[in-house]
């Protein structure tokens, strides 16, 4: 595994693209919206790519009959030298990786609802949902949930600077010049309180990835459903495709979903790389 200098991204370009499961966080890496990291088995013609993105999502794709970067990276998966210092979150690309990784880590793998004791040195096995959206259904929902009265606003500096919690516009954009100008958001505030923000956490020329967080006094209420229905509005009507991604266990993000008009499209294995 050799790390990849920034100025060779255009190198990941064309391989990324053949890519047909949701990669918008990795084209964010590789744009350069967001600083992360690219890993390969060779620099003059790599083959073999692993990017991670800053908030911990990654994905491996090309080939992957390569024994010295499987063995390297099975090495890094474990941590065996300590060199990671959080958790990552690994989909493939294509699925012959999902065979190769189940034997590469077949005494170390462990299933997610088995590991509550959060077990270091281990690969968690969860799942990942990719969804479609399907407008129909959004407008028959939108029609009878979404009242015609709510304190919305774009999201702005204030804002960006402002939404405190996990899945925030900072934790995916280098910063707010670079938000406010590739990107856009939503902001609710009840009793001239910021409650809740929808955003891009990832954008292109033709689709939007939905990022929301509620602040945890907010919770509860139905703002989350509000929110994400203005950004699939803006999404609607600016010609976005609104993407929509989540584990199987995060059954709040996953009902939301459902509710929001989004089907389950594709289920991928989404393996846990523990610090």
């Amino acid at each position: 595994m050799i790390l990849l200098d920034q100025d060779d991204y255009y190198k990941v370009i064309t391989p990324l693209s053949k890519v047909t499961i949701n990669n918008l966080f990795a084209n964010a890496v590789v744009q350069g919206s967001a600083k992360g990291r690219i890993f390969v088995d060779t620099i003059q013609n790599p083959k073999t790519f692993y990017i991670i993105h800053p908030y911990g999502m990654a994905l491996l794709f090309g080939e992957s009959n390569n024994s010295k970067f499987n063995q390297e990276f099975k090495n890094y998966s474990l941590n065996v030298n300590k060199k990671r210092i959080k958790h990552e979150w690994l989909q493939v690309f294509p699925n012959t990786w999902d065979n190769i990784l189940l034997d590469l880590f077949k005494n170390d793998i462990i299933n997610s609802k088995e590991n509550i004791n959060d077990t270091h040195n281990k690969i968690e096995l969860n799942s990942r949902v990719n969804f479609k959206f399907n407008v129909n259904l959004y407008k028959k929902f939108k029609e009878k949930n979404i009242p015609k009265k709510l304190d919305i606003k774009s999201t702005n500096k204030n804002e960006y600077d402002n939404m405190k919690g996990s899945v925030i516009p900072s934790k995916f954009w280098n910063n707010s010049n670079e938000f406010l100008e590739k990107g856009v958001g939503f902001s609710l505030y009840h009793d001239n309180n910021l409650a809740t923000t929808a955003f891009s956490a990832f954008i292109t020329e033709t689709k939007l990835e939905l990022g929301m967080e509620t602040l945890p006094a907010f919770r509860g209420k139905g703002f989350a459903q509000y929110i994400c229905s203005a950004l699939i509005d803006y999404c609607i009507e600016n010609n976005y495709e609104p993407i929509w991604a989540c584990r199987s266990e995060n059954i709040g993000s996953y009902k939301l979903a459902i509710k929001l008009g989004f089907e389950e499209e594709k289920v991928l294995p989404y393996f846990r790389l523990c610090k």
